[in-house]
């Protein structure tokens, strides 16, 4: 139970944090897009220095 309402707690939060504040939901989603892609650039520079 505590779960479900956490769940649909969290996706209400989304909606409004999207709603009413979207170019701040847009920066947080670039900042954690940019991370991800330097985390997946530095395994690929990992692997490709391994078979080199």
């Amino acid at each position: 139970m505590p779960k479900k309402i956490l769940r649909w707690g969290g996706l209400a939060f989304l909606v409004f944090f999207v709603a009413y504040r979207p170019q701040s939901a847009a920066n947080v989603v670039t900042t954690i897009g940019g991370s991800l892609l330097d985390i997946a650039n530095g395994f690929g520079d990992f692997f490709a220095q391994l078979g080199g």
